[in-house]
């Protein structure tokens, strides 16, 4: 089975998300040819923003696999040793399933983006005049929504419940739908139903035909960061490792070029050289 195809089934996959994992890591095995030294796992918003094809266009070394899921999934695979370098956007979830049992080799800082609070032009909760980011989720309550959530453990997905937990609220509610899906189906479903969400930055830029306005966007608690792991597993190749020193060099500096529509850059380089992490002690 060639590598295109096996990427092209990877990435048109819309069945639930409790399903997807074993399937990813089922196809990745069958699609990886000896040509194809590792395997990269990162997240819909890496995909969706533009950074991924950023990276496969300027990486000159050997081909490498790429799977794309929500970080959840991909830390999970990660620590199975089905991936060999993921790009991931949820800390605490890195920390509990990659760090902290000593599964990662490197950690690599690498970029940040911006999270936003995205709404229809009526703003009927008044997001657009809360002080804060949990201020602005008490306000979406206040007025039941709706709400529309990815649900799916993705970093998008744990950065909205830290933030329903600091607005002091619990988010089991009718008013809030979970999509199940990546950041731009959830979107998309959010437009449909005038309803708010949390959104990638970048990712919501290069969506076209949205009438979601970003309603809130300036609290440090929006802050998004991405964190590159090399994959510790017996079988680790040694072109991992490469692509991360180079991703983390030329690849983020390129990823920074990238532009929202009023020219601000998408992306920040994160200060910080890779390292060895040091695992959780044993209990």
């Amino acid at each position: 089975m060639r590598l295109a195809l096996c990427l092209s089934c990877v990435s048109a996959w819309r069945f639930p998300v409790v399903r997807r994992l074993s399937a990813l890591c089922a196809i990745v095995a069958a699609c990886r040819p000896a040509s194809t030294p590792f395997r990269l796992g990162t997240t819909y918003t890496v995909q969706q923003s533009g950074v991924l094809a950023v990276l496969e266009s300027l990486w000159a070394g050997p081909r490498f696999a790429t799977v794309v899921a929500p970080s959840g999934q991909i830390l999970r695979a990660a620590a199975s040793g089905d991936l060999d370098v993921v790009i991931t956007h949820a800390p605490a979830l890195e920390r509990r399933l990659l760090v902290g049992p000593g599964h990662a080799l490197r950690r690599c800082p690498f970029v940040a983006s911006r999270f936003a609070i995205v709404g229809p032009a009526a703003d009927p909760a008044r997001v657009a005049a809360a002080p804060s980011a949990a201020a602005a989720f008490r306000r979406i309550a206040a007025v039941g929504g709706p709400f529309v959530s990815r649900g799916d453990s993705s970093g998008t997905h744990v950065k909205e419940l830290a933030l329903w937990q600091a607005a002091g609220v619990t988010p089991l509610s009718p008013w809030r739908i979970e999509s199940g899906a990546d950041q731009a189906a959830t979107l998309h479903l959010a437009d449909e139903r005038d309803a708010y969400a949390l959104a990638d930055l970048p990712t919501y830029a290069r969506l076209r035909g949205l009438s979601l306005r970003i309603l809130f966007v300036a609290d440090t608690a929006l802050t998004n960061p991405y964190t590159l792991y090399v994959v510790r597993h017996p079988n680790a190749p040694a072109d991992a490792g490469g692509f991360a020193q180079w991703a983390t060099q030329t690849g983020r500096a390129a990823i920074a070029e990238l532009r929202l529509p009023d020219s601000t850059p998408a992306f920040a380089m994160v200060a910080g050289a890779c390292m060895t992490p040091r695992a959780a002690a044993a209990p």
